[in-house]
């Protein structure tokens, strides 16, 4: 049975010539795992909250969107409630009361259904969702992955049809972002929930989808099984094949005959069937030195204890470690283990109780703003709209600019560069809050860029961002490392930090618990590690990324 028909769908936001959405026709029926990927800005997100017509956005529009064969707006809005469940990206921007209980309890409410069937349904979402050990508290002490969580529980109180997930794993960690797409995956097996998702990272996601639709500049490129789409798009050569998952682009980078693995059990079976008869190509042992001689220490801490209150728990515990002057230094670990306020801390923004924090041999507190941040220290947060204080992405980039010595013409000179770097050039006269999560970090890391800072903290960089972009950031990046800018990025894409960091520290329960080289510290992990070193570990146990397998393999004869 169909739950949607998507016919001839055309939508322009207000003030635009090009086209969001352009003649888009989809069908989708009922129970499927349907997973939609592009670039950032193909549309992804302006499809999904089409299909709820209490989201979609203001502008104009042609064609049709029915449900279970009716016209969607025909529909009232209670029936869309219960029927239409959606998750946003940013889990705080969903939550809506204090208590996890609470929270469970809220839509249901919002339904007016009875007490008895309120408890009843919260009850068994708690069993089924492992949420009683935190039931009782309040929704501020969860961590990013317990919160989304609580999202999913709350919307499947309500029992709906359809399960519309936009870019829900964007600020987990890997291991419960696998936890997450587990349950999603268990909801619609054992449920029979139509699921409709929007990913850009796509290793855990393809294995369990029906179909894979690929959009590029508002139109789908690709509409089918995930093995077939992800071979028309090495075929292709199209940007978005950086996206798919490490077997998939390994098994692209390798002649062979064989069927396209696409999650790391399919890879691993696949690496062996090539090898069978062949000749194991011995892994290069790299040599590497994170200690320089001559180097100097860009950022210390030394025994640094916080809390955010008096009478808190600690956040960070007897934290000690240094980044050294043009290293580009990763930080992972879990969800709320510590990692931003780290961050915050190296900026001054918070105060350790107990503790030297110091930047270039200086303690941050005793340094002006002007001091810290001109030409100094930059910082892209976590929620990048947290730097937008204009009214069009344009006004905000000057905007950084506004106590600067430059000249008119320089100034315009500068902003013109950093906008042709981040792509923002369709964007200039939007309002930042407008744009999708993946613009909006664009735009921030634009903004962080034109301080030219020598220290460059990095708050998940890569969450909302393509893989095409994704490269294009880390060729600068690496420039900028070059240049002399030390960088220390936190980070959920351990892809990114393999492929391009230079040392990668583990946060645990508020403190770095290991730091290593990147090729030693992933090489050296059996879960917080990449894919394709999970895929080749039983054969070459210090390949970490695509490349190296690649190289491997074609080295074996």
């Amino acid at each position: 049975m169909e739950i949607y028909r998507i016919k001839d769908l055309v939508f322009t936001f207000p003030k635009k010539t090009n086209m969001t959405l352009s003649h888009i026709n989809l069908t989708i029926k009922s129970g499927e795992f349907i997973t939609i990927c592009g670039k950032s800005g193909s549309g992804k997100s302006t499809l999904l909250r089409h299909l709820k017509t209490i989201l979609t956005p203001h502008g104009e529009r042609n064609g049709e969107i029915h449900y279970r064969g009716k016209p969607l707006e025909e529909m009232d809005q209670r029936t869309q409630t219960a029927e239409i469940g959606f998750v946003l990206q940013n889990p705080d921007n969903q939550i809506v009361t204090d208590k996890v209980w609470h929270e469970l309890a809220f839509g249901l409410e919002s339904l007016g259904y009875d007490n008895r069937t309120i408890r009843l349904r919260v009850a068994e979402m708690a069993s089924f969702f492992g949420i009683q050990a935190w039931f009782h508290k309040n929704v501020a002490e969860l961590s990013g992955g317990q919160k989304q969580l609580l999202n999913l529980a709350s919307i499947m109180a309500m029992h709906p049809v359809v399960l519309i997930l936009d870019e829900p794993t964007s600020q987990l960690d890997p291991i419960a972002a696998a936890d997450f797409l587990e349950t999603v995956k268990k909801i619609n097996q054992e449920l029979g929930t139509t699921i409709i998702m929007t990913e850009h990272r796509l290793g855990e996601i393809l294995p369990i989808s029906d179909r894979l639709v690929v959009m590029d500049e508002g139109v789908i490129l690709a509409d089918n099984s995930p093995r077939k789409a992800a071979e028309l798009l090495s075929e292709w050569n199209h940007p978005m094949f950086l996206a798919m998952p490490s077997p998939v682009q390994i098994h692209a980078g390798v002649h062979n005959e064989m069927p396209c693995p696409i999650n790391v059990k399919e890879g691993r079976q696949w690496l062996d069937s090539y090898l069978s008869d062949k000749t194991i190509s011995a892994a290069k042992e790299i040599s590497e030195s994170s200690e320089e001689p001559g180097r100097h220490i860009a950022i210390k801490f030394k025994d640094v204890w916080f809390k955010y209150d008096k009478i808190g728990p600690d956040i960070i515990k007897d934290l000690s470690f240094e980044v050294a002057e043009g290293q580009f230094y990763c930080i992972v670990g879990g969800n709320g283990t510590g990692k931003t306020s780290t961050l915050s801390l190296m900026s001054g923004i918070l105060q350790p109780y107990r503790g030297k924090v110091l930047i270039g041999g200086k303690n941050p507190l005793k340094m002006n703003a002007k001091e810290i941040f001109t030409k100094n220290l930059g910082i892209l947060p976590q929620n990048p709209q947290s730097l937008f204080v204009k009214k069009t992405v344009e006004d905000d980039l000057y905007e950084m600019l506004s106590s600067s010595q430059l000249t008119k013409e320089e100034k315009t000179d500068k902003v013109k560069a950093v906008i042709a770097f981040a792509e923002l050039e369709p964007f200039l006269t939007m309002h930042p809050y407008d744009l999708s999560g993946g613009e909006q970090q664009r735009a921030a890391l634009a903004k962080v860029l034109l301080l030219e800072p020598r220290i460059l903290l990095l708050d998940e960089p890569t969450k909302g961002l393509d893989g095409f972009f994704k490269e294009k950031l880390a060729l600068f990046l690496k420039k900028l490392n070059a240049d002399g800018v030390t960088i220390v990025m936190v980070s959920h894409d351990v892809e990114f930090c393999a492929r391009y960091g230079e040392v990668c520290a583990m946060f645990f329960d508020g403190s770095i618990i290991t730091t290593n080289t990147t090729r030693k510290f992933f090489s050296g992990n059996s879960f917080y590690t990449t894919a394709a070193n999970r895929m080749v570990r039983h054969v070459w146990s210090n390949a970490i990324t695509v490349e190296d397998v690649i190289d491997l393999c074609k080295k074996s004869s």
